[in-house]
């Protein structure tokens, strides 16, 4: 039989009797909670600290990394609130940027461009150099998710001091990640970043709008990998200002080196760019750090060039009068999307399109008339009478 439970009236008669049984439960001690309440309230009061325009801004020139990032999310962001804010930021680090060297770095895929730029960029930090790497990732078309691995791929590179890795997500809309990018190498070189690397997805669309922002666009590419001339479009290579063959390492260094002598023949064929530059083509290697003191060579020549002749600032003049552009042509399309008058009227119009009631042109011209009456509508005039 089982001795009866510890709390039961024989046992309160017999208080010193000892309890042998294995269904006795020992007293213990109180278990601490799986979260420190105090860290908990600091987290919380940290996370629920709004900081103003100015705080972010001086955070920045101080060179803090976290009021950096929080200000780069607010770029990022879509709520009116943070763009406004974002505005703000960027109107006050503006003055205090355009000190860095901006560097496009774009290839096809496999080419290796995250192990190049991790192995390039500790060879900068170690020289003293303080990098950027703005990087912008591809997305899915069907779930809209982002990888965001650079981090992961660059590990030594992101957990060097003097180095900041910031992924952007592409989502499907490259006009606006190209201008995000652009305003959050603004916030970089504010903060005190000598070199701001902007990675591309790929060879493609990308490529124009990261070249429109750089001083010095880098490509790479592999050798045999097919017919390297016809692997990528005359535009992207008339674009670059030096061309990297990577991976020349192995039993592929005679292939990188035949591949170098095809691209040196074929740029002789383009006519040569304004800025009066002669593009280079060289080999390297990343795991071998094969021509990486020939590349920064070319890097340090190239600027040297660009700054004798005067190229340098008028590229960032022409630069920045094409972003003006570019920047009233995204807003436009925005205040367009966003008017609830077009947002109830669009799908019937698609409809009318889609089932052959009304041409494509026909619904565009619609569309945009009733934005524009509406828009005239709210601002109280109406159109000139003729």
């Amino acid at each position: 039989m089982l001795n009866p439970p510890a709390n039961s009236m024989e046992d309160q008669n017999q208080p010193n009797q000892k309890l042998d049984s294995a269904l006795r439960v020992n007293s213990g001690i109180d278990q601490p909670p799986s979260v420190d309440p105090k860290a908990a309230q600091r987290f919380i009061r940290k996370r629920k600290t709004i900081l103003s325009a100015k705080e972010y801004v001086d955070g920045i020139l101080a060179g803090d990394r976290t009021v950096l990032s929080r200000g780069i999310t607010l770029i990022e962001s879509h709520r009116p609130d943070h763009v406004n804010i974002a505005q703000e930021i960027i109107t006050g680090c503006l003055p205090h940027s355009g000190r860095s060297i901006r560097i496009g770095i774009t290839g096809v895929p496999g080419v290796g461009k995250s192990s190049f730029i991790e192995v390039l960029g500790s060879y900068l930090t170690r020289q003293g150099k303080r990098l950027a790497v703005l990087a912008i990732d591809p997305s899915s078309e069907r779930s809209k998710g982002s990888i965001l691995g650079d981090k992961t791929r660059m590990e030594n590179l992101s957990n060097d001091p003097k180095a900041f890795i910031r992924p952007s997500p592409a989502a499907g809309s490259l006009g606006g990640v190209a201008r995000k990018t652009r305003e959050t190498m603004i916030l970089c070189e504010a903060a005190g970043f000598d070199v701001v690397f902007i990675e591309t997805v790929g060879v493609g669309q990308s490529e124009t709008a990261v070249h429109s922002m750089v001083d010095f666009f880098l490509l790479l590419m592999l050798a045999g990998a097919g017919d390297e001339l016809q692997g990528i479009k005359r535009g992207i290579m008339e674009m670059a200002d030096t061309i990297a063959i990577t991976k020349a390492d192995g039993d592929n260094v005679r292939a990188s080196d035949l591949a170098c002598m095809e691209y040196r023949n074929a740029l002789h064929l383009f006519p040569p760019p304004e800025s009066g530059w002669s593009p280079k083509v060289i080999a390297v290697s990343a795991r071998e750090n094969r021509g990486l003191d020939t590349l920064l060579g070319i890097f340090s020549d190239y600027f040297d060039h660009v700054n004798a002749n005067g190229f340098l600032e008028k590229r960032r003049r022409e630069q920045s009068r094409h972003w003006l552009f570019t920047t009233i042509q995204e807003q436009l399309l925005d205040g367009f999307y966003r008017d609830p008058h077009i947002a109830r009227r669009i799908k019937d119009v698609e409809k009318k399109v889609m089932e052959g009631r009304m041409t494509s042109f026909q619904g565009a011209i619609k569309l945009i008339g009733e934005y524009h009456r509406e828009e005239r509508e709210q601002h109280g005039s109406s159109p000139t009478q003729s």
